[in-house]
């Protein structure tokens, strides 16, 4: 018995099994759940980047979390290289994360080390006006060897210079000299080296001498010090002396004052009227020398001389004549 295949069965379940096929080998690609996801982020290195390549690993305190996806000069600044870097999502990169290119073992392999992240620091996100974060980077090992290098090298030259010009022939010509010159020296203190010795034996002499001097001044300054404190006391005595000095002067000269204003007038009145009397007193001593009787029965009138008439005012009156008071 022939058996009966059914072909239409067949062809539906190869396409189907193919689809099935062609649809995993597409999500697989695409990113399917079990593919690892990545974020990017840009790095600027100020070196050579030699011996790092694409998809070279990044690394986090040793652990891979990620490659590097491309390298390319700065177009603004030549001496800077761009690294675009694909690290694994999750991965703590934060605004104090630093890179730093390093080399692996012997084989002068390069790669990209992070360090850094603090657990207080903010995640590190990409600023406005930039497509991604840029994390901060510093010189690698090689390049810090070959700055301080470049220094020494420099400085071995500037010293190299500098001994060339001090062992010039005028330097060399002009030690020789001043060794002549330090032996001459020599020679002539190993003569003199009595009178060095007699020299310094009366330098110690001195020296005693200025020592006993000292001993005695510190008691004169003592006693200096006494005497000031002495004339700083009978000073503050004088200012204290002055002070009173200064009010005794204030009360005179206002007792002063109120005598010349008051009293001193009254005195010129009092000298004014006994002048006048002393002068009356004068004219009464000289007509009681002249005429003593006038003490008793007064002064005479004088007696009128030749052509002299009594004045009318000094006429007596008649009483009673009333003629005479009106005549003009």
């Amino acid at each position: 018995m022939e058996t009966k295949v059914n072909y239409t069965l067949v062809g539906a379940f190869v396409l189907v099994l193919g689809s099935a096929l062609i649809a995993a080998i597409l999500w697989i690609v695409s990113g399917g759940s079990l593919q690892t996801k990545y974020d990017l982020y840009l790095a600027i290195v100020e070196e050579s980047v030699a011996g790092l390549s694409v998809n070279a690993p990044v690394k986090y305190n040793g652990v891979e979390v990620g490659k590097v996806k491309s390298i390319q000069l700065d177009q603004a600044n030549p001496q800077r290289v761009s690294l675009l870097l694909a690290i694994e999502r999750g991965t703590p990169i934060k605004q104090d994360t630093v890179a730093v290119l390093k080399v692996q073992g012997l084989t002068g392999i390069a790669y990209l080390e992070l360090d850094g992240g603090a657990l207080t620091a903010p995640p590190l996100l990409a600023k406005e006006g930039e497509q991604y974060p840029v994390i901060k980077t510093k010189p690698s090992l090689s390049a810090r060897l070959e700055t301080i290098l470049t220094n020494v090298l420099a400085k071995l030259d500037g010293t190299s210079n500098n001994v060339n010009a001090l062992l010039s022939d005028e330097n060399r010509a002009a030690v020789s000299s001043a060794l002549a010159d330090i032996a001459t020296f020599t020679h002539t203190l190993a003569q003199r080296s009595e009178t060095l010795d007699a020299a310094i034996a009366d330098a110690a002499r001195t020296m005693q001498n200025t020592a006993r001097i000292s001993a005695r001044i510190g008691p004169t300054l003592d006693r200096m010090d006494d005497g000031a404190e002495a004339v700083e006391r009978m000073g503050n005595n004088v200012a204290v002396a002055s002070a009173s000095a200064g009010k005794t002067i204030d009360s005179v000269g206002g007792e002063l004052q109120r005598f010349t204003g008051e009293v001193l007038p009254e005195l010129q009145n009092m000298m004014s009227e006994m002048q006048v009397l002393a002068a009356s007193m004068r004219r009464l001593s000289e007509q009681t020398e002249r005429n003593p009787s006038s003490l008793i029965f007064g002064t005479s009138p004088v007696p009128l001389g030749p052509g002299e008439s009594v004045p009318k005012s000094q006429r007596s009156k008649p009483a009673g004549d009333s003629t005479a008071e009106q005549q003009p």
